[in-house]
Formats: C-alpha cells, sequence, structure tokens
C-alpha cells in the first residue's frame, strides 16, 4: 500500500480516535498509551458503565456503541479501532464495521488474530484506496509485530523457516475473546505449511520448548493465526510455525486433553464452556508470574536468526498493543485495505515499547548441518546435488522411481516386517521427507502406498540412524565422489549388538547424468543374505501453491 492520506503524527493536532472494545483486556491498554501519546480517545462498547469507568480512569471520552447497530459516531473520528473480536464470530458481514469507516472516510484498523478475517480484508482493497482511506487488519502482535521482526531478520535474504510464539505469564489477564478464540482451535483441523506444501493439523498440538531474554524457557503449543496463512506467500518461506503457551503445566496439559477429546468429539465451544473455563484459569490465577514473552526466529541456508522479548511487572498484555500504538506516531498511513504485513518496522515497535518494562534480544549463529557436522570440510566437497539434498534447514522434500527387491526366506522377512522396509516392486513411485528436529533429522520414506522413517542425529562426530528401538552408528564415508553409509556398531534399547548380530549396509548416494541416485543394500545378520535393496533417483518436489490452503485442510 502507498503511503498518503490525513496527516498522524505526536506533534500534529491530537488524532480523534474511536476504540471498540477499549475496556476490554488488549483493548484498554491500547486506550492508555494512546492517551500517553497525546491522542483524543473515545471508548466504545455494548456497555456504557465499563465504557465510562475505563474513561474515566483514563480521563478520556466514552460512548456506548455497537457494531452490529448504529455507526453513526464513525463520522465524528479520524480513526476507528476494533479490539474486541472474537474477529471469527463476526457472522455474515464480518466487514461492516470496516465498509462503514470507508463509507465514512475513516481509517480502520483491527487487532485481530483469525487468519481468514486478516486474509479476507483485501476484498476492501479498492473502495479503501477510492476512499483514501487506510485499512489493516491484525494490527497486533501478529502478524504486524511478528511480520516486523521477520523482515528485520531475514533482511534481503527469503526465509526457509520462520518459526513465532507468543508465551505469556500465567497473572496476565484473559479475555473472553482470546479464550475462546484458542479453545474453539483446539483439537480442530488446521493448514500448516511445511516444506513448500500444505498439510493438515491440529489446533494445541506439538510443544515446543523456547528461551527468552535471561534463560527464561517456556513452552509453546501450536494454533492457527495470520502468519501461517499470509508468510508463505509474503516472505517465500518453505515453513511457517506458530506456537502460544501456557505458563503452568496443569493448564497446557488440560488443554491438551481438552483438544484430544475435540478431536475424537468435535463439540462446540460454547460461551458459557469458555465461561467455565475463565473460572477454572481464575482459580490458577495467583500460581506462576507476570513474566510474558514473545519469539521470533527465521533461518536461512546461511544463518539462524532470533529476536525475542521478555516483559515483566504484568506488561506482557500491552505488546498486542503497540502496533497500532506505533502506526498513529506517523506523520501518515498507508492506504489501501489489507492484512497489517510490515505495516510497521521492528525499529518503530521497540520504540513504541521504550516506556514499558520489556527486554528485547536479538541473537545470529551460522545455520550448520547434519552431515556437515558428521564430515567437517569435507561436506563441501560434495557434488552439489548430494550437498543440496542435505543441507534441510526445515523441511524438504523429494520424489523419483526406484526399484526394490527383497531376499528370500523368513530371516530376511521377518527382519523387513520389523524395520518396516517395502516390498518388492520393479518400478515405484518414492518420495522421501527430511525434517530437521531439536535432536537431528528424521527421514521418512514412502513407496507407492508403503512408508517407513527413522532418525538420524550425531553424537560424539558419528551419526546415529535409529529404527525404534534399533540404533546403529554409521561410518559416513565419502569416497569418489559417492557417499557411503556402511553400519560399524548397534544397541536394542541400551544394549550393544556383538558384530555379528549386525546388518551389513552396502548403501551409497551419488550423482549420475546430473540427477541424484541413491542405492541401499542391506544384507541381514547371520546369514549375510539379502534383506532388501532400493535404488533409484530423486529431485526436488515442486513447490505448491502458497496463496490457498486446499480446503480440506480449512
Amino acid at each position: 500500500m502507498r503511503a498518503a492520506g490525513p496527516c498522524i503524527s505526536k506533534a500534529a493536532a491530537a488524532v480523534k480516535v474511536l476504540l471498540l472494545g477499549g475496556y476490554g483486556v488488549f483493548g484498554a491498554r491500547l486506550a492508555k498509551l494512546l492517551v500517553i501519546d497525546g491522542h483524543d480517545v473515545c471508548i466504545a462498547g455494548r456497555s456504557l458503565r465499563a465504557a465510562q469507568t475505563c474513561a474515566a480512569d483514563l480521563r478520556c471520552r466514552a460512548i456506548q456503541m455497537d457494531r452490529s447497530l448504529d455507526l453513526g459516531a464513525l463520522t465524528a473520528h479520524d480513526v476507528v479501532i476494533d479490539a474486541a473480536g472474537p474477529f471469527h464470530t463476526y457472522g455474515d458481514d464480518p466487514y461492516r464495521l470496516a465498509r462503514a469507516a470507508i463509507a465514512a472516510g475513516v481509517h480502520y484498523l483491527d487487532l485481530a488474530d483469525d487468519a481468514g478475517f486478516c486474509a479476507g480484508i483485501t476484498a476492501l482493497d479498492t473502495d479503501a484506496r477510492a476512499a483514501g482511506v487506510c485499512v489493516l487488519s491484525g494490527l497486533s502482535s501478529v502478524p504486524a509485530l511478528s511480520s516486523a521482526a521477520v523482515r528485520a531478520l531475514a533482511g534481503g535474504e527469503v526465509p526457509s523457516v520462520i518459526d513465532t510464539a507468543i508465551l505469556p505469564g500465567n497473572r496476565a489477564p484473559r479475555g473472553l475473546s482470546v479464550m475462546q478464540s484458542i479453545l474453539s482451535q483446539a483439537g480442530r483441523p488446521m493448514p500448516l505449511w511445511r516444506g513448500n506444501q500444505w498439510e493438515r493439523g491440529f489446533g494445541w498440538s506439538r510443544p515446543a520448548n523456547y528461551t527468552l531474554p535471561g534463560g527464561l524457557v517456556r513452552q509453546g503449543w501450536q494454533i492457527a493465526v495470520p502468519d501461517q496463512r499470509l508468510f508463505p506467500a509474503h516472505f517465500g518461506a518453505e515453513t511457517v510455525r506458530f506456537r502460544a503457551g501456557l505458563e503452568l503445566g496443569v493448564m497446557r496439559y488440560g488443554l491438551a486433553l481438552f483438544a484430544g477429546l475435540r478431536r475424537l468429539w468435535p463439540f462446540a465451544v460454547t460461551r458459557p464452556l469458555v465461561q467455565v473455563f475463565k473460572g477454572l484459569a481464575g482459580a490458577l490465577g495467583p500460581f506462576g508470574s507476570g513474566r510474558g514473552g514473545m519469539s521470533v526466529t527465521v533461518t536461512t541456508p546461511r544463518a539462524h536468526r532470533s529476536w525475542s522479548l521478555i516483559a515483566e511487572d504484568g506488561d506482557g498484555p500491552y505488546i498486542p498493543a503497540i502496533p497500532a500504538r506505533a502506526l498513529l506516531r506517523r506523520s501518515s498511513l498507508p492506504i489501501g485495505a489489507g492484512p497489517a504485513l510490515e505495516a510497521i518496522t521492528l525499529a518503530e515497535a521497540e520504540a513504541a515499547m521504550s516506556d514499558l518494562a520489556v527486554t528485547t534480544k536479538r541473537e545470529e549463529v551460522p545455520t550448520t548441518f547434519m552431515l556437515e557436522r558428521v564430515l567437517g570440510q569435507e561436506f563441501n566437497a560434495l557434488p552439489d546435488l548430494l550437498k543440496a539434498i542435505h543441507q534441510t534447514v526445515g523441511v524438504s522434500r523429494w520424489q523419483g522411481r526406484c526399484v526394490v527387491l527383497r531376499g528370500s526366506g523368513s530371516w530376511p522377512r521377518l527382519l523387513c516386517a520389523v524395520f518396516r522396509f517395502p516390498p518388492a516392486q520393479p518400478d515405484v513411485a518414492v518420495a522421501v521427507t527430511k525434517t530437521v528436529t531439536p535432536h537431528g533429522e528424521t527421514w521418512e520414506r514412502q513407496f507407492g502406498q508403503h512408508r517407513f522413517k527413522s532418525h538420524l542425529s550425531v553424537k560424539s562426530g558419528k551419526l546415529l540412524e535409529a529404527f525404534w528401538p534399533f540404533s546403529f552408528v554409521i561410518g559416513l564415508q565419502l569416497r569418489g565422489g559417492a557417499l557411503h553409509y556402511p553400519v560399524t556398531a548397534g544397541r536394542i534399547g541400551p544394549i550393544p549388538l556383538p558384530r555379528w548380530l549386525l546388518p551389513t549396509s552396502e548403501a551409497r548416494e551419488f550423482v549420475s547424468g546430473g540427477v541424484f541416485h541413491f542405492d541401499v543394500v542391506l544384507l541381514a545378520p547371520i546369514t549375510k543374505g539379502l534383506m532388501v535393496r532400493y535404488s533409484g533417483g530423486l529431485i526436488a518436489k515442486e513447490r505448491g501453491d502458497p496463496l490457498s490452503p486446499p480446503d480440506d485442510l480449512l
């Protein structure tokens, strides 16, 4: 969107801001920040008494207003901000307020965290431009602040992996809208962009740990926000992840149990049910802390960069209000309608939180690859195609054709069944997906409809491959431009296997005719007869459409 429109800055005359939901958890904090910055704020909501109480504390104005009824108050203001929500419940006409603002020639901003709502507001772009007003959705922690951090971290590079987490302290206040949004997602399908493809995920799943400034470690769980829908196309990322956290384990795992129940029985999340959860959360309010944080990491083949913040003294709930505060400090607003992607810069955001008890930190470390840690400098001597398949940053996908041979006899058949090796096939489609984990990489191979996978890691400079409960040490070697994977030791659980119980691996990877090839021959322990042999070629799988997740994933 181009910069233009009415002048808005701290130095100019006070801007008249109509703030819906201005007495809510985030709205009240945004109102306070805007009053501090000298804006003329009017708090609006269905409850006049609540609006007046909040306005009296801040010494600003208050009115009673329902977005579904009378919107005549818009014309008396320069900017209307919707901080109410939950935005996924706005019904058949979700953009009624935004369209009314455009018709009144008033800028419209909102703090939406619903992916569909943020993405859909682009439908108003033509009208917004014709009216010369700014219409931005998601001017909050996501996607406004998160996208600002991604741009600052990525610079001119295309990020391979974007990973964001919001991790509030337990004593932070919880609004009904936010709770309803999270509970509604728990256990329900959601689209995930992983390795240049859309996959099905589920709300409140796949937990991971994040480290905040000062060494504070918090756990986050996967939920849907606009980032997963918007970042793949906007930044060209291969993988986009987002997680949210709860400080207390009883709440995190209790919600995980709730999500598991909704996967089996997709019952509706009603307002009374949200009230029950709010009551339970309130009972646990005295526990935990008021320390909350946010983490954004960007990984490229060259570097792993992170930006994180920690908010002390209960200032965490101010963070969702920072992007709107930062934007309204500008001398002009961007014209047009769309999600608030890079609507502000990270420098503007940090300046807008400088009067809060917030500490930020940036770090950068070089990206290293698993086989690089084993081979050292020899890794750079690999042929380019061979090197590329082992430079997975987040998730990489490869496809091709191969031939599968199986040994005869009950002993090889039994071992193939234990390790789930594919059946014999003269020509079958093969797909390989490599996923980086905190401890190495998971390799999933699919031969037609048959799948098997193993986990590879590096320990003491040696490559380990695990097929639970078996694990094997691979004496990785580079010979004649090809990688060889001989088995040199093994265990079943913690028990070492004697050499006579080890399989023999004659596996190699090489480049021929400009194509990556593999030839894996595994001989059975004791008899040394053929267990399985699969050989073929792979190429990178084509990138999917980042703009539109398949309907069955929504």
